[in-house]
């Protein structure tokens, strides 16, 4: 990280951002304050460095802290970890624009210009580039998984002093205007101080929408950078051939269709989210619409158009006579002019208050429509005034238009397939078709599923639950949807803890009753290959080992066959990185899902079946995280055939998408590795490392099981991580379990993740590979070299041992071994600590065989060294979180107390986002 750019620019903002902080907690906190802060920092430090008296000193100091130097001190190192990743965020950028003039024209690594350079290089001709580019269809899922600890408003006073620390580095700042920066960040942070950090109770699913879709703007404007490389790559490498540029990457969304678990999201906000969602999309587009304005001045007394575009003019003038009142003041001879402005008209009528108010005249039905109309401009620029204005604004609107149309993002539904089961089951005997649906074998449920899809009679939702109800409204309202917003408005239905084909089933049953009942009441049908896209979801070890069977079962079914032939034959299938880590534990996950893969791809390949996997990562590393052009190079090459989905959850929006030049980074590395993993011959796997693997991943899980499976595990979890704060986190609309069971089956997966990470164990990113490992290093010496082969050659194996080792680099067992100390049963504690530290210890050095070095990331020299700076900030909140914990448990149920424990609990919370902050992930 540091190539071309001296690491003393980074430790100049740092320091500079934290004297910046000192004299902002000395002001407003008191300077008694700041020595307190100062003097905590200090003796983590020399812990750090062996001082064992420090340790003792630190400890003493902190079990001292009343609650107001509690608060200001947590707050004061939370504050610090948002300057310093704000520091390094600023350096990365540095890093790679450095990088990439250095190396031009060669272009940089992992970008766009790198994958078109390296297709010249393997020689294909521009008539195979195309073909390998029309295949790609990258799209990015955005899900409201409450991971994302910080407040919008505190995300935005980020966002302002990161563009600040940018201005700074200019080089021909004059004084007056450098001191003006960093008066601007003194006061940016003055007031973060004085901000309040937790929200005051959870977000509305429509808050979430708004907050979660808060980093548009930013995409907005790096989305036509990413088309332009493409095509600048194309003329460069291949000069003088007609290579089109495809819609390669586009954009989705859980926000306010997730049901999994969250009675808040009901069908009144799906209806609402894809209102908000159109709303958006044309303000953006009348945001543009603007600047092309603006810039095509023409007149057609110094240049000519072409007859096309005057003839459409005046055919919108004839077709809609209003037309002629907005264009009016616009000069007869700016032709473009003319025609943006009849553009903006039609984007006005385009907007809806209700989704079933009809389109009026003049409105655009979707995003094709308005690109035939941006197409009527660019094609007669091209004809009269070359490339040039092509790349302008108005070939960015073009790209933008393509790719967000007028529903800015698809919008995802998601249930769990047991709730449509009760859903079916209560609906089947509403109508007499059967009287009990659930308690039927599944053959018959099947048979019953098929003999009575397209029924298409009204149902009385009065003798339904209320979610039924609302579940059939729902379905009404996606049939409505897309019937008058278009295809793209929604992009698929996944349906959670796919077991069997009788719950992809229910919900074709579900959607074809609300197809039968709109033809039923207005005689129209969804236009040709309009289908609702049902995706499976298995997540957890069982279901992904039996997946493929399912498949076959799903994909034989002649209804659902007939269903996927009207979508062109291509369905989507998801497998779930976090629920398997959580079941069976990391390793087995990792393997049952690559494995899941390849049986799945078979199952399609032989019924001539195109599958688009939908990658539900997470953005920790116990959760599917890490790098995410590692993570593709990782996949099953025969699994993946230009298409992806790929989640974006949590804080990995404002890690990602908050700074321009990182998220025009993470778009291209995507892109990148589809083209490559897609295209480029991936090196040969050897049969038996199958076999190996395969008896890797069954000792790790069993090794992982008889960790959660022993007589105490959940209490211990309860007892010495924060959980019962990370639960009732205010972050995000829905319940941390799916159906308020305390069982781990039941927690889902994010606070799993969460809790693990904060008291520094993140055992879900590591825990069974050491045992794995190590048997095989003693045991049999040709299998462990096999390994070392694996790890060297095969992209998965590198994947997979290199993400446990940034997790492991992370883990810090003295702090985790104060957590276990929270465990009020000694056999307990001493039990499962025990296992967990083993493991701990078997996983690191297992790990350290395979890579070589003495030390974890000993080839990540620049990530080492930033944990290992982060690491004395982090602990004091470890320890403070850990005090409070057991300050709150002295006083939980105490009435006299309740005020005590509230505001026990409201620090507590404070913690929590403080060491997410230093540790840079939540779940």
């Amino acid at each position: 990280m540091t190539t071309g750019v001296s690491n003393d620019l980074l430790r100049r903002d740092v320091r500079m951002l934290g004297d910046m902080l000192g004299c902002v907690i000395s002001e407003l906190a008191g300077p008694d304050s700041l020595a307190r802060v100062e003097e905590i920092r200090r003796l983590a430090r020399d812990r750090r460095a062996g001082d064992v008296d420090a340790e003792r000193k630190l400890s003493v100091l902190i079990s001292e802290l009343d609650e107001r130097q509690a608060r200001i001190v947590t707050r004061a190192f939370t504050v610090f970890f948002d300057m310093a990743n704000l520091a390094e965020d600023r350096h990365r950028v540095r890093v790679l624009r450095n990088r990439e003039a250095e190396q031009y024209p060669e272009p940089i690594s992992e970008s766009i210009p790198a994958a078109i350079a390296q297709f010249k290089k393997l020689g294909l001709t521009a008539a195979q580039v195309q073909a390998a580019l029309d295949k790609v269809q990258i799209e990015l899922v955005f899900t409201a998984h409450p991971s994302e600890a910080k407040r919008r408003s505190i995300r935005a006073k980020l966002r302002r002093m990161r563009q600040t620390l940018q201005d700074l580095d200019s080089t021909d700042l004059l004084q007056r205007e450098r001191e003006r920066l960093q008066t601007s960040l003194r006061a940016d942070l003055m007031v973060l101080w004085q901000t309040a950090f937790l929200r005051a109770q959870r977000p509305t699913v429509m808050e979430e929408v708004q907050r979660g879709l808060s980093i548009m703007p930013r995409l907005w404007e790096v989305v036509p950078q990413a088309f332009a490389a493409l095509r600048r790559a194309l003329h460069t490498y291949y000069p003088g051939e007609t290579i089109q540029t495809p819609l390669f990457v586009r954009f989705g969304s859980w926000m306010g269709g997730d049901r999994d678990g969250n009675p808040n999201v009901t069908s009144d906000v799906s209806e609402n989210t894809l209102l908000w969602l159109r709303e958006a999309a044309i303000t953006h587009h009348l945001t543009f619409s603007k600047k092309a304005f603006d810039l095509l001045s023409l007149s057609i007394r110094e240049t000519a158009v072409t007859p096309e575009l005057e003839q459409a003019i005046t055919a919108a003038l004839e077709r809609w006579p209003e037309v002629a009142k907005s264009i009016e003041g616009i000069s007869p001879r700016e032709i473009y002019r003319r025609w943006i402005g009849v553009i903006q008209w039609r984007l006005n009528q385009s907007r809806l208050p209700t989704l079933g108010s009809p389109l009026v005249a003049g409105s655009y039905r979707d995003g094709c429509a308005l690109a035939a109309d941006l197409e009527l401009l660019r094609a007669s620029l091209a004809t009269h005034h070359g490339e040039l204005l092509l790349e302008s604004d108005l070939q960015a609107w073009l790209d933008l238009t393509r790719v967000f149309g007028l529903h800015l993002t698809r919008l995802d539904i998601r249930q769990d397939a047991r709730r449509y089961q009760e859903i079916v089951t209560e609906v089947f005997a509403t109508t007499n078709l059967a009287s009990n649906f659930a308690a039927l074998p599944e053959s018959e449920q099947k048979a019953l599923l098929v003999k009575t899809m397209g029924f298409d009679r009204p149902i009385d939702v009065s003798k339904l639950s209320p979610l039924s109800a609302d579940t059939m409204r729902l379905f009404r309202i996606l049939q409505q949807a897309l019937a008058t917003l278009g295809p793209d408005c929604i992009g698929a239905h996944i349906t959670s803890l796919t077991r069997n084909a009788c719950d992809v089933l229910c919900v074709l049953w579900l959607w074809r009753w609300a197809q039968a009942m709109a033809k039923r009441e207005t005689g129209a049908e969804l236009p040709a290959g309009v289908e609702l896209r049902i995706a499976p979801l298995f997540e957890k070890i069982g279901d992904l080992a039996r997946g493929a069977h399912t498949l076959c079962d799903i994909l034989d079914e002649p209804c659902y066959a007939e269903h996927l032939k009207r979508q062109g034959n291509r369905q989507i299938v998801m497998v779930g990185y976090s629920d398997s880590t959580k079941d069976g534990g990391y390793l087995a996950a990792c393997w049952g899902l690559y494995r899941a893969q390849s049986q799945l791809q078979a199952v399609a390949a032989e019924r001539s079946i195109s599958l688009t996997f939908f990658h539900g990562r997470g953005g920790s590393l116990g959760r599917g995280g890490g790098p995410a052009a590692r993570g593709i190079l990782s996949l099953p090459p025969e699994a993946l055939d230009g298409t992806l989905r790929l989640t974006e959850q949590g804080e990995v929006l404002a890690e990602r998408y908050d700074d321009v030049q990182v998220a025009y980074r993470h778009i291209e590395q995507v892109t990148w590795a589809t083209l490559t993993a897609s295209n480029v011959a991936a090196a040969e796997v050897k049969p038996s490392w199958f076999e190996l693997m395969e008896s890797l991943s069954q000792r790790s899980l069993q090794v992982y099981r008889e960790l959660v499976d022993q007589p105490g595990f959940i209490n211990f979890f309860a007892e010495t991580t924060p959980i019962d704060e990370i639960e009732n986190l205010p972050i995000g609309s829905r319940p941390a379990r799916r159906r308020g069971e305390r069982t781990l089956d039941d927690l889902r997966a994010i606070p799993w993740v969460f809790s693990w990470t904060q008291n520094r164990c993140m055992i879900p990113a590591w825990y069974g590979l050491g045992t794995a490992l190590t048997e095989v290093k003693y045991r049999d010496r040709a299998a462990w070299l096999a390994i070392c082969e694996m790890y060297r050659q095969w992209p998965f194996m590198q994947a997979t041992i290199d993400n446990a080792a940034l997790a492991l680099a992370k883990v810090d067992m003295y702090i985790g071994q104060h957590y276990s100390e929270l465990c009020e049963s000694p056999e307990t504690r001493e039990r499962l600590w025990m296992m967990i530290a083993s493991e701990r210890d078997r996983t690191r050095q297992g790990i350290l065989d395979i890579v070589g070095g003495e030390e974890l990331l000993a080839t990540v020299p620049w990530f080492r060294g930033s944990i290992e700076v982060r690491n004395p900030y982090i602990d004091p909140l470890n320890l403070i979180q850990i005090d409070l914990i057991r300050r709150r448990r002295k006083v939980e149920g105490e009435q006299q107390r309740a005020d005590e424990h509230e505001r026990l609990r409201d620090l507590l919370r404070l913690t929590v986002q403080g060491i997410a902050a230093g540790m840079r992930t939540t779940g």
